[in-house]
């Protein structure tokens, strides 16, 4: 059992698309070769930074093929289009998800059951539908915010781990004191705590959390790959990026996907910043583009006084 295939910095993938909204393939292929100079340890595809409560099965399961032909093995890439409400197109989405080769299909917790039913239900229903599931395609659970936000209970973490089936949650709980309950929960297991939380995530690696997967990570990966792989040896290094890993993850706020796509067509990787999630028409009308500029110089002169990198 590879104990460390899904640990490392994981960044959730954007989907570049043309003027017409469609899948900008060669635009992808940029992206995905940025992401793996940056020296990530995996893959997070048609996820919600992907848009994929806005891309049909077929496109999920196109893009999903093309990022793994493309990756050709250089790590791993897991991928989920868990987006359906009724229970059989649900299954068929993660069934037909796994026969694209990914090394790992994530659920998503909100689809488990409505805003307001209870967590015995999602449960049950998670039981219900990993068992079409082939058993040599590991599973992961992502507790994505739209369209609403369902947070794992103890219970669910717990029989998640037991099963041996699960290797990969991408918390979005935001809590250290949760985060330590659940790396508790699942000590010992094949499952791996994911961070997408910049704000807690180095006191989470500290405490044992295996992984980032984070929206950041489509701006500077390649710092959030020297915190993973140098905290323990150069801790006050660590804690100085940390400090501003934090602070620069709050611009996450300001019109997130479209100021991402806005970074990745400023830095030539894509031809527009073009969304299907909501317009990105008048971005460059706000204040947000001289913000991420900021926020970008700020990390490269902390860059270059750390050391880091080349």
């Amino acid at each position: 059992m590879n104990t460390t295939k899904y640990a490392g910095v994981w960044p959730v993938m954007l989907t570049p698309f043309t003027r017409q909204k469609e899948i900008d393939w060669t635009s992808l292929e940029r992206l995905i070769d940025w992401y793996l100079a940056a020296g990530v340890h995996g893959l997070f595809a048609d996820c919600q930074s992907s848009e994929m409560f806005f891309l049909s099965d077929e496109e999920s399961r196109r893009l999903v093929r093309f990022i793994i032909e493309r990756v050709d093995g250089r790590v791993p890439v897991v991928a989920s289009g868990h987006t359906a409400n009724a229970f059989h197109h649900q299954s068929e989405q993660l069934t037909q998800m796994a026969e694209t080769g990914v090394d790992g299909v994530i659920l998503i917790s909100n689809r488990l059951a409505l805003a307001g039913e209870s967590d015995e239900l999602a449960l049950e229903t998670l039981q219900r539908l990993i068992a079409d599931v082939p058993e040599n395609v590991d599973l992961g659970i992502y507790e994505c915010p739209f369209p609403c936000k369902r947070l794992l209970s103890d219970e669910i973490v717990a029989w998640c781990a037991q099963s041996n089936r699960f290797t990969f949650i991408k918390d979005t709980c935001c809590s250290l004191p949760i985060i330590e309950r659940r790396l508790a929960l699942t000590q010992g297991s094949r499952l791996h705590l994911a961070n997408a939380n910049s704000q807690t995530l180095l006191p989470s690696l500290q405490a044992g959390c295996q992984a980032y997967s984070g929206v950041m990570a489509n701006f500077h990966p390649e710092l959030y790959v020297w915190l993973y792989e140098n905290w323990r040896q150069e801790p006050e290094k660590a804690q100085r990026l940390a400090d501003y890993l934090s602070t620069a993850a709050l611009v996450e706020n300001l019109d997130y996907p479209v100021c991402a796509k806005a970074f990745q067509q400023q830095i030539g990787n894509f031809s527009t910043l073009t969304c299907r999630v909501r317009d990105s028409q008048h971005y460059d009308d706000t204040f947000f583009p001289e913000a991420i500029d900021s926020m970008v110089r700020l990390g490269r002169d902390l860059q270059k006084q750390l050391h880091i990198g080349a």
